[in-house]
């Protein structure tokens, strides 16, 4: 469960945003704050990343995910840290996603307040994870690039974390945003179809 309102809100928007992304992937698993079970027969070695995605498995609703049955571990994993959960995200949490072989674990200090990086991440290597260099951009924000993903993470002082496409810049919306640029669309719609109607009807007048 989220501390506070920083971590749930970019939990929910990790979860939300790559959801999103990935819809037309039958093949791609996104989750979060879901137990992973990852010994068959041993309930008590189980793990639960905030935000993750799993390539080669049906996107279908799960109560849990049983690493022996699927088949795949999760390709990427972030961490939102709190301050409760920052120390084991980097200590025993890093050690376990390595060991089932998570190519990306990207964690993210919403508040600022616990990592010397507010976004940091590291992909797998031979000997374990290596650390990815952070590109700052003229607003001081904070840019990663997911190669699993095929995305860049984007984290602006200040602000919530956003995945970004990189080809258009454009960030992924949250649910909020995307409900706010429908309403603004079908607004900007119907404007448009009442500024038609309306010369229609005053060319009708002049005939």
């Amino acid at each position: 469960m989220a501390e506070n309102d920083a971590q749930r809100s970019a939990i929910m928007y990790g979860i939300g945003a790559l959801t999103r992304h990935f819809k037309g992937r039958p093949d791609v698993y996104v989750s979060g704050d879901l137990l992973i079970y990852y010994r068959e027969g041993d309930p008590r070695t189980s793990i639960a990343p905030d935000v993750f995605v799993v390539f080669g498995v049906e996107d279908r609703p799960r109560q849990n995910y049983k690493l022996w049955e699927e088949g795949q571990a999760p390709a990427f994993v972030l961490e939102v840290a709190s301050p409760s959960t920052w120390r084991d995200d980097q200590g025993r949490k890093r050690s376990v996603y390595a060991r089932l072989g998570v190519r990306e674990y990207w964690r993210f200090d919403p508040l600022g307040a616990h990592l010397p990086e507010r976004l940091q991440g590291e992909r797998l290597g031979g000997s374990g994870y290596v650390r990815q260099p952070a590109v700052t951009e003229a607003d001081g924000a904070l840019v990663l690039r997911s190669e699993t993903l095929g995305l860049e993470l984007r984290a602006a002082p200040g602000r919530e974390m956003r995945f970004r496409d990189p080809a258009t810049r454009s960030a992924l919306r949250s649910h909020d945003e995307e409900a706010e640029g429908r309403l603004a669309a079908e607004a900007r719609a119907a404007a448009a179809a009442a500024r038609v109607a309306e010369l229609e009807a005053l060319l009708g007048n002049r005939r």
